[in-house]
């Protein structure tokens, strides 16, 4: 488009990243503007699930952290061969939810992320009902296999939005801009810009 950008038209489907099942196709499109900001991306799914069921897995995974007698910490999720412990999967559901944000915002035409490891995770114990975690997570950067170092706060309830603020390292280790929260459930997602912390 002159004077704007790229405009993208996209046909996919999508699959449930635990079970491998099919959760539904969708048509989208992503116009990346000539200046440098985030792709501007309009969105429409068909799900397989319908929302009670989304909630209900929501709060599902809500409860098994709630339910912990004492903070979760962690670290190499997944570890060097791929595993990860069962009872980490959840911290891994909600960086895999958080660290898509991170990847939407940093991501150009030419530059793509995957999450690639929680390097450490620390769960803060709050007064009221949101359950709160603190990331460093490692990206891989597509296609210059460079990995990036990005430190993620994650606050979260279910039938609130997800909220994420994150401050990551440049591959030449100097710190990047960071960004402010993104708005989602565990289980879909869409970024808004907010503060530094």
């Amino acid at each position: 488009i002159p004077e704007s950008g790229h405009k993208y038209y996209l046909q996919f489907s999508t699959e449930d990243y635990r079970t491998g099942e099919d959760a539904g196709s969708c048509l989208a499109t992503v116009l990346y503007p000539k200046k440098k900001s985030p792709p501007v991306v309009s969105i429409k799914c068909s799900r397989t699930k319908d929302k009670k069921e989304i909630q209900e897995e929501d709060n599902r995974l809500y409860q098994g952290i709630r339910h912990q007698t004492k903070p979760i910490t962690g670290n190499n999720i997944p570890d060097s061969y791929g595993n990860i412990e069962p009872a980490l999967e959840p911290v891994w559901a909600l960086a895999v939810a958080g660290s898509s944000s991170i990847m939407w915002e940093k991501s150009t035409e030419t530059l793509g992320y995957f999450l690639a490891q929680v390097k450490a995770v620390k769960q803060w114990i709050r007064k009221d009902d949101f359950i709160e975690f603190d990331y460093t997570v490692l990206l891989h950067e597509m296609p210059t296999q460079e990995i990036i170092s990005c430190h993620m706060r994650l606050t979260w309830l279910p039938g609130h939005p997800l909220k994420v603020k994150h401050v990551c390292a440049s591959p030449s280790h100097g710190l990047d801009e960071g960004s402010g929260a993104e708005s989602g459930s565990a289980a879909g997602a869409s970024a808004e810009k907010g503060v530094n912390f």
